[in-house]
């Protein structure tokens, strides 16, 4: 059964959506199994993969309502073992739609349940709020993975989204854990880099992953193009972060 992982930060911009990408295609190539879904109503993780969304696709908007079945959403990429379940703007609206309805926290779950077994592992790439749609992520999840920027304020906001992870433990989900928090945007140059980086490690004592996620141009141009790293550049030091990481979740 599928190992399900939520991406999750509620700040933007710290390098959720690139690792929710790129940790997806790296479990690929080393042969599992794995599942992307778009959580995020901008779609980036979607389009991040080459996708293009028409009023014709199915997407993560309607498995969450209940309208259709997660399997029938499901596309292909081109690597043969990453599949993704896409997003579009559509999916705003379901926040709204969700909030008269009963138990509206573990609507996701149900929905994908029936998959999991399809997939050694699946990932969530979460909005950058702590909306419904994240919290239907938390509660569908066994982990949670918090990537982190290496720059001012990055611990900015962390108080609330552990606060959450714990009411979601407590209440609606008490299997979720803490896969740990990664390291992004990292320039070893930077004093300021090295010295959050040891203030987020100090305050996610013995969680934080080895793997750090260096700035690289390749890996901002990937997006644009609609591929992950490994198959825009894998030459790449941020390929090699990437891949990195995929090795320490696998050994983990």
């Amino acid at each position: 059964m599928g190992r399900i992982i939520s991406v999750v930060n509620q700040k933007g911009g710290v390098g959720k959506t690139t690792t929710a990408i790129n940790l997806a295609a790296g479990l690929a190539v080393s042969e599992k199994k794995t599942l992307l879904i778009d959580l995020d109503p901008q779609g980036n993780a979607t389009s991040g993969m080459g996708i293009n969304i028409t009023s014709d696709n199915l997407t993560t908007y309607d498995v969450i309502i209940g309208e259709q079945n997660a399997e029938d959403a499901i596309v292909g990429t081109d690597l043969e073992y990453l599949h993704v379940l896409p997003a579009s703007i559509k999916l705003v609206g379901a926040e709204i739609e969700l909030v008269s309805v009963i138990a509206r926290e573990t609507m996701f779950r149900k929905a994908i349940a029936p998959i999991k077994e399809n997939y050694d592992y699946i990932l969530l790439d979460s909005p950058p709020s702590l909306g419904l749609l994240t919290l239907n992520g938390l509660v569908s999840s066994d982990s949670v993975l918090i990537p982190i920027q290496c720059e001012y304020y990055a611990l900015e906001g962390l108080t609330q989204l552990l606060n959450t992870i714990r009411l979601v433990q407590k209440n609606l989900n008490p299997e979720l854990s803490i896969e740990g928090a990664l390291l992004t945007m990292f320039d070893n140059r930077l004093n300021l880099s090295r010295q959050v980086a040891d203030d987020i490690r100090t305050y996610f004592a013995g969680r934080v992953f080895k793997t750090v996620i260096q700035r690289n141009v390749r890996l901002s141009e990937a997006p644009s193009f609609g591929k992950p790293i490994i198959l825009y550049d894998i030459t790449s030091r941020g390929a090699e972060n990437y891949l990195s990481l995929t090795e320490e979740l696998l050994e983990g």
